[in-house]
């Protein structure tokens, strides 16, 4: 506690603090549905295509963190783009954006008259040097994922869970898909100058990774991955500052840690709920039933909950959760 008051008599520290608790809760809220996606080296690729943006504003004059989200807006969209009308693979179009984003940025910032090392702070995160201004944009732009991967989380939960039967069921899955990818580009450029353009995946999927790790549910991982994500940018930034060391990679390995160290309680956990609940094969195919958390709420047509189509019944999305009905219970998908 006297470390961190001490951190606060620092106007560049209090910067920093805040920098990293916004992008600490924005970073694995959208890094949940890319997970739920199995997109998750997508922040890779669109933090290589933002190297261009931040060569563009380094050339032009004006504030890289604005030309990084345009450019990395443009090509997470055309990755999307890619993989839903043109036919081409996530991993050709993740390809293209790795070496055309990183090729670009440093052609354009040599074109612009700058050294290759200029890049550093955008690679590798410069958490310290964040400017008044740098952190209302951060700020901003978090605000804008926060609200939108919270407020849209049961029609991007179902894009993201089953999309074959979000179609069918009339959700717009295509345009969710681009809202995910939109998102997952603002949360790098606000990223970068926290752990950096190289690093911002990790701070997108690892906590997202370890709180899998000891929850069963959507919404809970949703929650927890996020409080992850804090804890580990806030401590990433007083460890370095403690120790001196760059604070991206600090970051990042510290959420590593606590992956490493959670890895063993998901395996009990896990051991645990299957000599809790073991397979019984008088229930079929479909295995035992999992009971969603009790709530008074019925679920049916016109209930104002969105409905998807599974097999032979109906899953109705709630609170980031697919209940289907079941007797006088709903099971949970």
């Amino acid at each position: 506690m006297a470390l961190m008051l001490a951190l606060l008599d620092y106007d560049f520290m209090r910067r920093a603090l805040l920098a990293a608790f916004l992008t600490g809760l924005a970073a694995p809220s959208i890094g949940t549905y890319l997970v739920q996606r199995r997109l998750a080296l997508l922040g890779d690729g669109i933090g290589h295509i933002a190297l261009t943006g931040v060569a563009l504003g380094l050339l032009t004059g004006r504030a890289p963190l604005i030309t990084a989200v345009v450019v990395a807006t443009a090509g997470a969209v055309a990755i999307e783009l890619l993989r839903t009308y043109a036919g081409t693979s996530g991993d050709v179009a993740l390809a293209l954006l790795f070496y055309g984003g990183i090729a670009g940025g440093v052609l354009i910032v040599g074109i612009a008259g700058e050294s290759a090392a200029t890049l550093n702070a955008y690679l590798f995160g410069a958490i310290t040097t964040v400017s008044g201004d740098d952190l209302r944009i951060v700020a901003g732009l978090s605000a804008v994922v926060l609200v939108l991967s919270v407020g849209l989380s049961p029609q991007l939960f179902a894009v993201c869970q089953d999309e074959e039967h979000a179609r069918v069921s009339g959700v717009p899955t295509r345009t969710y898909g681009l809202v995910i990818a939109v998102l997952a580009a603002v949360t790098v450029t606000v990223s970068m100058r926290t752990v950096g353009l190289l690093l911002v995946s990790a701070l997108m999927v690892v906590p997202v990774a370890t709180a899998q790790q000891v929850t069963r549910s959507f919404r809970t991982t949703f929650a927890l991955a996020m409080g992850l994500g804090v804890v580990a940018s806030v401590a990433g930034v007083v460890t370095s500052f403690q120790v001196d060391t760059a604070p991206g990679p600090t970051i990042v390995m510290i959420a590593l840690a606590g992956f490493v160290a959670t890895a063993p309680v998901g395996a009990a956990l896990a051991w645990w709920r299957r000599r809790r609940r073991p397979f019984d094969p008088d229930e079929g195919d479909e295995g035992p039933h999992e009971l969603s958390e009790p709530h008074t709420h019925e679920h049916r047509p016109g209930c104002g909950h969105l409905a998807i189509g599974h097999g032979d019944h109906v899953d109705y999305v709630h609170d980031g959760h697919r209940h289907a009905p079941h007797d006088d219970h709903y099971d949970e998908h």
